[in-house]
Parts: C-alpha cells; sequence; structure tokens
C-alpha cells in the first residue's frame, strides 16, 4: 500500500512541475537523488555480491541455504528503504510487496522455504545491481553539469530521475497483479472469518437467552405439574397449558434462528420467494421485483438473500419511510441488487447501521455496495455480487425438488 506519508506525485494524480532555470525545489530534490544514489547502489551492491558469493559458496552444507534466506530478507529491507529515498525525492509512491506468507511460527522449513522463493528480494537484489552501472555515470555526469552547464541540469536530472522512476516502479513494486490479489484475499479471508465468528457467536447468544431460556422453564413447569397432578389436578392443568403456550414461542423463535440462518424458503424455491417472504415481513410496504434467468450460486444466493434482508431491518427501523422496491437481475457477471426507499435518508455506514458490515462482506467475495442516501432522502442502495452459475446436483434437481435452470421472474406486491 502507499505510504499515508508520501508526497503527492504523479501516481496520485498530481503532476511533476516541470524542469525550469533557475533550480527549482524539485530540481535540488532530483539532483540530491542522483548525487546520493551512488554510494548508495556501491554499499547495496557490496552487499548483494558478498552475500550471494558467501551464500553460493555455502550452499553446499547446511549453512548456505538459511544464509541465502537471511540475505534476501535484508535485500527486502533495502528495498523499503529505496522505496522511502524515491517517496522522499522523487515524488515517486508504489505499492508496498505483500510480506511473506510463512512466519518463523510455521516451522524452520517452511519459513526457509518461503524465504528462498521470495520474488521481492530477489528483484530488490537485482535492481542495485543494474542500476550501479547507471548511477554511476548520473552522479558524475550531474556533479560536471553543475559547475560547467547548470543552465541544462533541470532537464538533465528529469531524463536521468524518470529512468530511476521506471527502475523503482518495475523492480521495487509488487510482482504484478497476481500478488497483489493475494494480498486483497488474504484480507477478504480476515473479513470473512471475522464474519463467521460474529455469526456463530449471535447464533450461541440468541439460543442461550431464547429457546433454551424457554426449554430451561418449560422443564420446570412440568415437574411442577407432575407432581400436582394427583392432588391438584386443575392447577396442574393449567401449568401443562401454560407449558403448551411456552413450547410454541420456543417452537417460534427456534424457526426465526433458523430464518436467519439459512431460510429454507431460500433453498427450496430461490431468490424471488425468498425475497417476496421477507418483504412481507417488512413494516413498510414493499414491491419486489427479480428477473433472473436461473438461480446463482447457494453462496451468492444466501448473501444477495442476507443484503436484503439487512437492508429492509433497517429500512424499517431508521428511514420512516411509506413504500420501498426491491430490484433483482442478472447482468454481464454480475447479481445487482437495487433497494429504494422514501424515507428521510441520511443512512451512514458510519452510524451502526450495519452497512459497513455488509460492505465488508460483499467485498470479501468481490462484491460492491454504493450507498446514495442524502439527507431528505430518498435513500438508494445498490448492492452488486459476481454471478457464479449453480452448480448442478447429481440427478439434475436441486434439493427438496428445486430445479436448476428454470426462470426466476415477477414482480410480487
Amino acid at each position: 500500500m502507499t505510504s499515508p506519508s508520501a508526497p503527492p506525485g504523479p501516481r496520485d494524480g498530481g503532476t511533476l512541475p516541470p524542469p525550469r532555470s533557475p533550480l527549482a525545489r524539485q530540481t535540488w530534490r532530483e539532483c540530491a537523488y542522483l548525487v546520493s544514489s551512488w554510494p548508495a547502489d556501491l554499499i547495496a551492491s557490496l552487499y548483494v555480491t558478498s552475500w550471494i558469493f558467501a551464500g553460493v559458496l555455502t550452499s553446499v552444507t547446511v549453512v548456505g541455504l538459511p544464509v541465502l534466506a537471511l540475505g534476501l530478507a535484508g535485500c527486502r529491507r533495502l528495498g523499503a528503504w529505496e522505496r522511502a529515498r524515491a517517496r522522499a525525492l522523487l515524488r515517486v509512491a508504489v505499492e508496498e510487496p505483500s510480506a511473506l506468507r510463512a512466519g518463523r511460527d510455521s516451522g524452520f522449513f517452511p519459513w526457509l522455504w518461503t524465504a528462498l522463493r521470495d520474488p521481492v528480494g530477489w528483484r530488490s537484489a537485482l535492481f542495485f545491481v543494474v542500476r550501479l552501472p547507471w548511477t554511476t555515470l548520473t552522479c558524475w555526469l550531474t556533479i560536471m553539469a553543475y559547475f560547467v552547464a547548470w543552465p541544462l541540469l533541470p532537464w538533465l536530472a528529469r531524463w536521468a530521475t524518470n529512468v530511476d522512476r521506471a527502475l523503482v516502479r518495475s523492480l521495487l513494486g509488487p510482482s504484478d497483479e497476481l500478488e497483489r490479489r493475494i494480498a486483497e484475499l488474504e484480507s477478504d479471508r480476515s473479513v470473512v472469518v471475522d464474519a463467521s465468528a460474529a455469526d456463530l457467536r449471535r447464533i450461541e447468544r440468541d439460543l442461550h437467552d431464547g429457546a433454551q431460556a424457554r426449554l430451561v422453564a418449560l422443564a420446570m413447569d412440568l415437574g411442577l405439574a407432575k407432581e400436582k397432578l394427583t392432588h391438584d389436578p386443575q392447577a396442574a392443568a393449567r401449568m401443562v397449558d401454560e407449558a403448551h403456550g411456552e413450547v410454541k414461542l420456543a417452537l417460534q423463535e427456534l424457526r426465526d434462528l433458523a430464518r436467519g440462518i439459512h431460510p429454507a424458503i431460500l433453498t427450496d424455491r430461490g431468490l424471488g420467494p425468498a425475497l417476496s417472504a421477507i418483504a412481507s415481513r417488512c413494516t413498510v410496504p414493499v414491491t419486489v421485483t427479480v428477473d433472473l434467468p436461473h438461480r446463482p450460486a447457494p453462496a451468492i444466493e444466501g448473501i444477495a438473500y442476507y443484503t436484503a434482508s439487512e437492508l429492509l431491518q433497517n429500512i424499517s427501523k431508521h428511514s420512516n419511510a411509506h413504500h420501498a422496491t426491491i430490484d433483482a437481475w442478472h447482468t454481464g457477471n454480475h447479481l445487482m441488487l437495487h433497494i429504494t426507499d422514501d424515507g428521510h435518508g441520511g443512512a451512514n455506514p458510519t452510524n451502526g447501521t450495519g452497512l459497513a458490515g455488509l460492505a465488508e462482506r460483499l467485498t470479501a467475495v468481490d462484491g460492491l455496495l454504493t450507498i446514495t442516501s442524502p439527507t431528505g432522502g430518498p435513500t438508494t442502495i445498490t448492492a452488486q455480487l459476481p454471478w457464479r452459475d449453480r452448480t448442478p446436483a447429481p440427478g439434475g434437481p436441486d434439493r427438496h425438488g428445486g430445479r436448476t435452470g428454470h426462470d426466476e421472474k415477477g414482480t410480487v406486491r
């Protein structure tokens, strides 16, 4: 990631001032970079060549491979130092490469193997070795130009440092899109794990405080009724009747809990009927329009359902709306979910309505949540999820007789 302290540069949307004479502040920075690069690269190149020489000579023994691994870790540090220098003097910022994915806690040999295959360390070593002849030339050329051709120095410094900028970006930045993608997936994985842990805690809390408490009270009431059955049948009958009511309430709580985990209607009939079901329970009249060629993958279907359910709960609790709409359709490689309401607006992911959690869940599957909610309304929220086709079960039908490949179209009010 880009350092927050990095000065604005071309990558951040800014532009470098054009070279001009007399020497401007940016020209002095570039000249300082050119003059200081040669001794810095000379020291770094001596480190790299000494390390490779020692590592290769001792690689036939047990000591050689750890020497190479530790040397690569040092090259990583040198690369980070050079990126910081380029940010300060050249106004160029590159994303930080991803960290090694195997630490010492995972064992010596996994760490050793990961360190030896570290592309960031190898490219950093290559950077200092390849750039040494160039910095030798530009360092002395800059010094001579300062004394004999200083009016041309701004243009010479800009031309030379543009080469350095290209080398820093190409050799000291992340390897490629794949490396950046790995970092994103690692971040998304932590979000998914945290969300799953939070869901498990919520389910445990709901069971403990709801249905479990009712069932404990029910067992106690039935025990008292059993004791009174012989000498006070009427009181025992009243207690059994009360226990029957508690059973009904416990069953309802268990159904609500199961519906919150994964509703049966979503598994059996798909996203359209499931959205209609949650819309019917909303305190605000909701118009549901679903136009899907067939059912998506269960994971995508579940996230879409969960997103719609959370947003409808927000509408019921916070919006003071009189009407809302849900539109779901398939476009290109995405499942789109569009929810609007005519409430007072002002929805903000930072005000505790769960929008930040929804955005994180969608991001974890390469989705996107867009919120437009000016004060006074209306509120429009669009969720974009990647479309993945459902894998047919053996024999064709889904579980409970549902079919893949059927149309889900219609409008429900």
